[in-house]
This record gives C-alpha cells, structure tokens and sequence, in this order.
C-alpha cells in the first residue's frame, strides 16, 4: 500500500516525463511542464496503479476528497492531462479509456526515490522571471483559465476586470502558468499594487526587466527591449495607474508584435487592442427550500468556502443543515472569493452559525487574511478603502446615495432618487457609468432592463459613511415616493405574473418598498411617506400572498392615520389589506370582519365597483368559512346585483362564481352548477379570468365546487378530473392561497377513492400552508391526512381529526365541521363507541339544518343506519327508518351519490334478511342512472352487490 508519506519520496518515469510527487511536478526531459493541480493528481493517482482500472468514482475521490463533483469536471482535467502529456500524438500513448468501468495508465513506469536535476524552464530562457506560484487549490475558475488563455493567444491584449477581492489576481496567475510553456518561460509578473505615483510605471517594468533606466521616461527603452521579443507580460492591479499604464500598454502592443499582456484592473485600460474580460463572482446556490448537502456543493462558492474553513482547521459535517448556512454566508458575500475566504477562515475560531451571525456586523470587514496577501488584500476593509479611495468626490456621494437602495435598481430610479441640490442628472449618469467601469456597481440584465446594483459588502460600507441628517432624511423621502409611484404603476401586473423571469425585476422593486416602509415607520422616519407606500403595497402584497407583510404594514400604517386621512382611499386599502391577512393566516376573527366591512363602507361612500366587490367576495368567504351559508348567499347576490349594472366582465365572472358556490352550498345543485360553469366559461382564454383579484383566485375556488356538485350529481368521473385540474392547475401558478383553497378539491378525490392521488399531492399543500402561515388551512390540511388514514383503517387518526377540528373551531373556521364529523363519528362506530357515534350524528345534523352547507343530511342518516345495524343489539326498524328517510332526502335534492351509498347498505340489510327480490329491485335502479365512473368504490360496491343478488335469484 503506498502511502502519502512514501508518496511523497516517490519518482516516476514513462516515457520522456518524470513526475515528482513531493514537488508536485512534471517535467518533460528535465523542463517542467505546466499542468493544473487536479490534472496532476490524477496523473498520481493513475502512474501509482500502472496497468490497473481505476474507476471514476476512485479517481474522483481522491483528486476531490472533500468535495462532489461531476464526472464533466473529471472528464475536463482528463482532456487537459492528455493534451499536456501528447496522448495520442506521434505514437505517444499513456492512458486508455474502459467505458463503463474508467481509466488505465499504459505506458512502461519505472519508480525510483530520487529526482532527477530538474532545471526550471523560467530560469533557462527568461532570467527575469517572476511568476508567483501557480494556485494550488483554485477553485470555480478552470473554464476562466481556459478562455483566457485561448483570448490571450489570439488578442494578445486582455484585460481582466472586476472588483476588489473577486480573484483576478490568482486567475491571472493561473493562466500564465497555463500558458508558460507557450512563452517558454519568458513570462513577467508585475504588481502595481504597490506603486503610488503614476510617472513610475514603464519605470517599475523596465528596472524589473533589467533594464537601466537613465530618464524620466522609461517607456522608450523598454518598449525598444520588448520589439522582438516574444514575452508575456502581466499588469496587476492597475486600476490606480490607468493614466500612465492605459498608454504604456497601448504603444507595446503596438509596436512590440510578439508580445502579450494580461492585465487586472477594477476598470478597463479603455484603450485601441484591448479586450475585456469581466471576472464575475464565483456562482453561489440560489435561495430555495430544500437544498441538500449535495447540491450545494455543486456550485464554486460554498466549494471555496468549505476547503478554506476545512484548511483552516474548522471541522465541519457537511450535512444539509451545515450546507444551507454556508449557501447562505456566500449569498450575503455576493461570491467574492476574497470575502468568503476571510469568512471560512473564521469557522475554526467562531463556529459556523456565529460566523454567520457576525457577517452583518461591521466586525467582519476587519477580519483578517493570509500574511502573505498585499496589504490591501488583508482585509475587507482595506480592499474596500482602496476601491473608495480611486474615485472621485462626485463618485463618492452618488455611492453614498445609491447605497439607499436594496438589491437591483433601474438608472431610471437611481436618477430620480440620486439627484438632489448638488447633484444633476448629467453628473448622477456619468458617475454611474463610471462606478460601474470601476466594478464599484454591478450590472444584470432582468427581463428588457438593464438593472444594477451594489454588492451587500460594498453598501453596508457605502452605509457606515454618514450623510448630513437633512440629506439623509431628503433621500430616503424621495426613495420611498419613487417606489410608491412604482408600485401605483405596475400594479395591475402583479396579478398575471406566472414565470420567475416575469417576476424578478417586480421582487427586485419589492425589496425596496420593504426597506422604505422600514425606514417610515422608525424613529426618524416620515409616517406620511410611509401611510401612503403602505397603501399602494397592499394590492401587490395581497396579490403575491404576502399576508404576513401585508398585516404589518397595514396595522402600522392605520394606526398612524390622522383624522384628516380617515375615511379616505388609503384606509380603505389598508383595511382590506388587515381584512384578507388575518382572515387567512389566523382565521374568521372579528378583527378581520370589522376590517373587510370598514372596507366595503368606503368603497361604497366613493361609488367604487370594483372595491366594493372584492370586498363583497371576501366577506362571502369570510362568512362560508364560519358556516353562515344565508349571509355569504347575500354577500352573493349584492355583488352579483353590482356587476349586472356595470360592464366589466372580471365583476360579472366573479359574481357568477360567488352565486355558483352559495347555491351549491345551499343545497340548489343544478342552480349552483349553472352559475358555476358560467363563470368558469366566461374566463376561458381570457386573462383577467385568472388574474388573482383581491389575492385570491376565486376560479380555483369555483372548481373545486363543480367538483363536488359533479359528484353529488352521480358524475364521479367528471368530478375526479375536475378536481385533479383545481390541484394541477394550483400548482401551475404557484399561488400561494390558491395553493391553499385547493385543499377543498381532496374532497371529491377522497370520495372517489383516489387516496394515491390525494397522499401525492396533500403532504405537499401542507408544507406549502405552514411555510406561508396559512394557520386554518394547515389544520384542514391535518384534518384531511388524518381522513385519509381513517379510510385506510388507521382509526388512531381519530384523535388527530378530532384535535384538527378544535383548532379550526377556535379560529371559527366552520366549512369542514359536517365532514369531519361524519368521518369521527364512523371512527367511533368501527372502535365500538356506538353511543358516541350516533351522538355526534345527531348534534351534526341538527348543526346542518341550522346552518346550510353542502347537504350532508342523507349521509348522516345513511350513516346513523348503518352504526343502529352494527350496535350489539341491532335497531333494525330504526335503522330502516332513517334510510328511508335517507333516499327520500337524495331523491328530492337529485344527490345520486348520496342515494346510491344508501341503497346500497339498504340493499345489503335487506339480503341478509332474506329479502334479495326486494333488495335487487331497490338497487338497481339506483344503479342504473349511473354512465360512468365504473372504477369508482361505490359502484364497484354496488356492482359486486348486484352480482351476488343475481347468483342467489339464479338458485
């Protein structure tokens, strides 16, 4: 077994190379070659086996023992290691591929102890040079070397560009050892870091060269040493030279045809031949639920992150809660490697979860790096304070002003909000354009605009310079009107919003009506400004479930109205806002019906239709929710009355669709269908059908309703695609209370018996409703999962059914009591509390026929029937009773489902008696009026009834 300590005395040749395990080297007869330190562990790894297969998944694990990685990257350092070693070329062959199984080195090994005399190629054709040592552990930059390199060869002029601590410098680097072969090792590394006055660059670089320098002027002699010399030359860091270095490099590219530069800068040299490549920051995970351990490790980083900390002596699991911290420490740093780097070296010290924490205090811009690193490289803080200290004074306090802003920003608004006495347009525009050629601000385009913005680093610096308290106050007043003009304008996008790409620039404004509306309600805040943000917020927040939110700043924002403001527009958006959150995230509260009427009261006082509507239909759920059907079938009617005088066919859609629900509700199936397919008819291929009015899209609502009324109706397969339609089309949106009103549709899925498809998709809408704290809906939610395991014989679930209802009693939510009911009280009949069962029945009918709702009285006799039958002591002629009563319930109200389900067990009492002429003739009738849904439970009940009533008659 070779281990690393033997290893790394090891020597290996094949071939003209000879590998140097502890010197981590290749040479090609006795000149070093550069290769990649990954490609290199692989070459060990493979010469260390010769002739042997070893697999991807070895190799992988020992090139990145720490780290997941995909076979592309294996596959990527394989090409490179193949191409640095000729494989292939001129009969040369070292290592062959075994599909499926992995790779083999094939060439002749010899293994030895000593190194051979190795003469450093540099050395040999460039005695000047003084390339730094190659990156060992670079991590996320492989494609950026490569293209740089390949940039390089062909331009011959690049400029790396990005800013302070993102790693242009060890990607620089990297790419000239990359490419020192290519230069044969004529390669010169000169930092301006270091240098302060300008006049001295062509001096630094000539007297670096060897070059005497015998005037002011430098230039002309090293340019003459550089004409016909192929040499590589890399400018870093000239960000603070550019109006010396920006010429010097012009005139050698110019004049010296066979030689290179590769430059770093926070801005480009703006010169004739120069090609900029922008460096972005390394690629973080994005902000979603369920990240794993492995996925975030996939991208650079968290990679970077998680071997710096582990280098550093931090110990680390790595599990998926570990993993979720660390995506989130390096969203916070923006990617910066500098950044994370001095983050992961705190771990060791502080832990993960306090390194976190510290990251938004100030104490982490002091944080300090490697001893090794340029001073300005340290620190955060020094890297920011040399970025500062380039620009100018007008430079400077557009950076203050647009550290004002949260995230992404149009020009349009930074020139709305920057400008101020001592600022024009012109002047915000051209600092602008130059804070972002200094990689001061970075650029993205989201949707057809441009947006900026500035790194989280670079603005809480931005922040901790003091701005004169009336400017400061002038500022965030007009940010916060900017914004409300914002959300005034855009908000009738808001409610067609369906993809991510439509949604981020309207999130990215978002989080900046989020920190003015901070900003107006704090102490030194405006109230005004903030009365009147709130109010235009609430239509965008309710619209985007943002219930929460919309209940904070509603709440605040009333409780700063000033009389003159009551009564007015803004109250009324802002008690519908406090209305709809607490109706959905804490229940039917008198709270929220005071605030929903106040609402509807002003809406009516302004003549407003539309307000006045949303606010009809949000009382009408308020009042289905609580289980006073007559005044939610009021509710109805007066929005239904509204829309008939007025031609907007949303209003009328939504009218028919209150209407459809209430008369379904209330008994009127054919009534309540008809108003129910008009709406849903109405809507088709009509945007403003599905837009989400008020927050809520009562469209789901009102299927889930046909569902239901379908199914009554002895339609069960219409009824069942009906339903899977509400959930799929639910989750098409991705609308969060829609989400949560689907829940109804598991009604009909659970009477169909499709209890796969209801387990699919519930455990799912759950989770959906507890991250939203949509508190009544998790309970139906529980309520529903612990019917379904009911169904499946788990009668344990009954204690959960019954917990669940006491909840939604306690926030008055009433819509499911009939149904839960009548699942508890079959529980206690199949556990032998038969007394208890028929109790609950009695007091859930009684409870009905005050109330109204979905008619459930046929069920509960069938129900009651069936528990007086399976008593110890039956009570037959009871039992017929309540069936008879039963079928006269169903047949009058055209509830097929219902009558079927009764004659069924009616059916089946009467066969067990004897009576199959009776029961047979009772049945299939019933049965008869059914044209589909065959693979339903209670079909297939009554067929295999029937079947047997026929074999006995056949006797």
């Amino acid at each position: 077994m070779t281990t690393a300590a033997s290893q790394n005395k090891d020597v290996w040749s094949f071939g003209p190379f000879t590998v140097v395990a502890g010197e981590r080297l290749l040479a090609k007869e006795g000149v070093p070659v550069e290769l990649g330190a990954r490609a290199l562990d692989m070459l060990i790894a493979l010469i260390s086996k010769p002739n042997e297969v070893v697999s991807k998944k070895e190799l992988m694990s020992r090139v990145w023992p720490d780290v997941t990685v995909e076979e592309a990257s294996l596959r990527f350092h394989m090409a490179s290691l193949r191409k640095a070693l000729g494989d292939g070329k001129e009969g040369a062959r070292y290592i062959t591929t075994l599909a499926g199984r992995g790779y083999c080195f094939v060439a002749p090994v010899t293994r030895g102890s000593r190194a051979p005399e190795v003469a450093p190629a540099a050395a040999v054709n460039f005695p000047h040079a003084n390339l730094p040592s190659r990156p060992s552990r670079m991590v996320g930059r492989d494609d950026d070397v490569v293209k740089l390199a390949a940039e390089l060869i062909s331009c011959r002029f690049v400029s790396i560009v990005g800013t302070g601590g993102v790693g242009k410098t060890t990607v620089a680097t990297a790419v000239a050892h990359h490419l020192l072969d290519s230069f044969a090792g004529s390669v010169l590394f000169v930092d301006f870091g270091m240098l302060i006055d300008p006049k001295l660059a062509s001096t630094a670089v000539a007297s670096m060269l060897g070059q005497s320098v015998q005037s002011e002027d430098a230039s002309q002699g090293l340019i003459a040493f550089l004409q016909s010399r192929r040499t590589l030359l890399i400018l870093d860091n000239c960000e603070h030279l550019l109006e010396t270095v920006a010429p010097l490099a012009s005139r050698i590219i110019e004049v010296a045809p066979q030689a290179h530069i590769l430059a770093t800068s926070r801005e480009a040299l703006q010169v004739e031949g120069e090609h900029v490549y922008r460096l972005d920051a390394l690629a973080c995970p994005p902000e979603e639920p369920g990240l794993t351990a492995a996925s975030v490790q996939q991208f650079p980083a968290t990679r970077l992150f998680a071997e710096r900390a582990l280098a550093s002596g931090a110990r680390l699991d790595l599990s998926d809660e570990e993993a979720r911290v660390i995506a989130d420490i390096c969203r916070k740093l923006d990617g910066v490697a500098l950044a994370i780097e001095l983050a992961a070296r705190r771990v060791e010290s502080h832990g993960l979860q306090q390194t976190a924490a510290l990251l938004d205090e100030r104490l982490a811009r002091l944080w300090r790096g490697s001893r090794t690193a340029p001073p300005r490289q340290q620190t955060l803080q020094a890297t920011l304070d040399w970025s500062y200290g380039l620009l100018s004074q007008q430079e400077r306090l557009v950076l203050r002003r647009l550290a004002v802003f949260v995230g992404h920003f149009t020009l349009d608004a930074a020139l709305e909000v920057v400008t101020g006495a001592l600022l024009d347009r012109s002047i915000v525009f051209e600092a602008i354009d130059s804070l972002v050629a200094k990689s001061m601000v970075a650029t993205r385009p989201i949707g057809a605009m441009m947006r900026y913005r500035l790194l989280d680093t670079t603005r809480a610096y931005a922040l901790d310079i003091s701005l004169d308290a009336a400017e400061a106050t002038d500022l965030a007043v007009r940010h916060a009107n900017y914004y409300r003009r914002w959300l005034e304008q855009t908000g009738k996008d808001w409610e067609t919003l369906s993809t991510g790409t439509e949604k981020a620039p309207y999130f990215a404004g978002l989080n900046n009506v989020r920190a003015a509306l901070d900003w107006c309600f704090g102490e030194e805040g405006n109230a005004t400004a903030g009365i009147e943000l709130a109010s235009a917020a609430t239509p965008v927040l309710l619209t985007m479930s943002l219930l929460t939110e919309s209940q904070r700043w509603s709440e605040r924002a009333l409780a700063a109205l000033d009389e003159q403001r009551r009564g007015g527009r803004e109250e009324m958006q802002l008690q519908a806002g406090l209305g709809i959150s607490l109706m959905f995230t804490r229940g039917n509260s008198d709270q929220a019906r005071a605030a929903l009427t106040r609402s509807l009261a002003i809406a009516e006082d302004y003549g407003d239709a539309f307000q006045s509507s949303g606010m009809l239909s949000m009382l009408h759920l308020y009042h289905l929710r609580s289980g006073d059907y007559d005044l939610a079938l009021r509710c109805a009617e007066h929005a239904s009355a509204m829309a008939s005088k007025l031609d907007d066919q949303m209003l009328r859609t939504v009218s028919h669709s209150l209407l459809g629900i209430s008369r379904h509700l209330a008994g009127d199936l054919n009534g309540g269908r008809t108003e129910l397919e008009t709406a849903l008819q109405s809507s088709l291929g009509k945007t403003a059908g599905r837009a989400i009015y008020f927050g809520f899209d009562h469209l789901s609502l009102s299927r889930a309703s046909l569902a239901t009324t379908l199914w009554l109706q002895g339609y069960p397969a219409q009824a069942s695609a009906r339903a899977l339609e509400v959930l799929d089309d639910a989750e098409h949106m991705n609308h969060p209370v829609s989400l949560a009103i689907a829940l109804t549709a598991m009604i009909t899925l659970l009477w169909t018996g499709e209890l796969d498809a209801v387990e699919q998709h519930l455990e799912w809408f759950v989770a959906r409703a507890k991250t939203q704290s949509f508190g009544p809906y998790v309970d139906v939610g529980g309520g529903l999962q612990a019917e379904l395991a009911i169904r499946r014989g788990d009668f344990k679930a009954i204690d959960t059914l019954i917990e669940c209802l006491e909840k939604l009693h306690g926030a008055h939510y009433e819509r499911f009591t009939a149904r839960f009911n009548t699942m508890i009280a079959q529980g206690f009949a199949a556990t032998g509390r038969f007394t208890e069962g028929i109790a609950l029945v009695d007091k859930t009918m009684q409870l009905v026929e005050a109330k109204g709702g979905i008619p459930y009285i046929p069920e509960l006799l069938r129900l009651k029937a069936s528990i007086l039958l399976t008593m110890p002591t039956p009570r037959a002629s009871e039992a017929e009773r309540c069936f008879e009563m039963s079928l006269e319930s169903s047949r009058a109200q055209g509830l097929r489902a219902w009558e079927l389900r009764t004659a069924t067990d009616l059916a089946a009492h009467w066969a067990g008696q004897g009576r199959a002429k009776n029961a047979r003739t009772l049945l299939q009738p019933v049965f008869g009026q059914f044209t589909e849904g065959w693979d339903t439970p209670d079909l297939l009940a009554a067929k295999s009834l029937l079947n047997k009533l026929d074999l006995a008659a056949s006797c």
